[in-house]
């Protein structure tokens, strides 16, 4: 529930073909987002037995919903990418991609902030409390990792990420893209200092939110937009100056590509595609349609006793996790974190 603009500004070196890759990933890791996901905002929230089911019940329409309608507008955007890819590259061609890849990313912001203020009806004050605690705790952890850097190490990190995210879709670089990228590192304008400002302010708004009075979570709605669609002069300024030096670079190193780096990463285009056209056809089997979320159980209200010597089947619709399987936990972004 935090501000997207600075999210946004995390966008690196072919960032927006990372996009992809993130979104598509491997199909052992879209096939377990439910459990992923509800992982993920356990690191937020302690949640009872009976908010862990409503929330897995409701991430399976949710994660429907995304095999369905997303994934297929996925696969036209890599369409687009390749088509592109024929042609000589300019900033604009990216930024149009770019474009395509913000769009998709709203709808999931509008439909992931529908699923939190559902399960935040069933949070109990202690829980909310916990959760706000949890953010402060981030801002302090956040300034430690951004604020200390001096700028040369701003620029170093920048520059390490955007060689790595090269070098995952052309292959081995050349002296010269190398250079190109220690340019644009040196480039970019730095964010984390007006972001932990600002992201400061927002936990303090947030807060008044969740005191959770009436109407509270369309307010929710309506801050979160205000944030997104008015930022401050200063982010807008480095957002937008980050921005174009991102589309630059990508079509300069897409524009200079080897015969070599170019089969690289229409390989790598072709693996993204693969996994997409499985993960849709995945979604188009038939399957048993998820069983529909049960109400939103108010805040505090207590869990119906078990009858003795008979297991509640509400509480073992799914099995426990099994904690010696040797997945390593992801680390999923935080809701705003700023350029690195």
């Amino acid at each position: 529930m935090e501000t997207v603009l600075a999210r946004r500004c995390r966008v690196i070196v072919l960032g927006v073909l990372l996009l992809i890759g993130a979104c598509s990933s491997t199909n052992f890791v879209y096939n377990r987002l439910d459990f992923l996901v509800l992982w993920y905002i356990e690191d937020y929230v302690d949640l009872d037995q009976y908010q862990k089911q409503y929330t897995s019940d409701v991430l399976a329409s949710f994660l429907l919903w995304h095999r369905t309608h997303e994934l297929p507008d996925y696969l036209r955007i890599l369409d687009q990418i390749e088509d592109n890819l024929s042609q000589p590259q300019t900033p604009e061609m990216v930024a149009s991609v770019f474009s395509e890849f913000e769009a998709a990313w709203l709808r999931l912001e509008k439909k992931g902030l529908g699923l939190l203020l559902d399960l935040g009806v069933q949070l109990s004050d202690e829980q909310i409390d916990g959760f706000m605690e949890k953010l402060w705790e981030q801002q302090v952890e956040f300034k430690d990792e951004y604020l200390e850097r001096t700028d040369d190490e701003f620029h170093e990190d920048n520059y390490e990420e955007s060689v790595d995210s090269a070098r995952e879709y052309l292959g081995p670089l050349s002296d010269k893209q190398l250079e190109l990228l220690r340019g644009f590192s040196r480039s970019l304008l730095r964010s984390d200092r007006v972001w932990l400002q600002e992201r400061a302010e927002w936990l303090a708004e947030l807060a008044v939110l969740l005191e959770r009075k009436p109407g509270w979570q369309e307010r929710v709605r309506e801050a979160v937009a205000a944030r997104r669609n008015n930022p401050s002069a200063e982010s807008r300024r480095v957002y937008d100056h980050n921005l174009q030096a991102i589309y630059a670079v990508i079509a300069q190193l897409l524009d200079g590509r080897s015969e070599q780096q170019d089969a690289h990463l229409r390989d790598r285009l072709a693996s993204l595609r693969e996994d997409l056209q499985v993960l849709i056809a995945e979604g188009a089997a038939p399957a048993s349609e998820p069983e529909p979320a049960s109400e939103p159980k108010p805040a505090n209200e207590p869990e119906p006793a078990e009858p003795a010597n008979e297991r509640n089947p509400r509480m073992n619709r799914n099995p426990p996790v099994n904690q010696s399987l040797q997945v390593k936990r992801p680390q999923f972004p935080p809701l705003a974190e700023p350029a690195r």
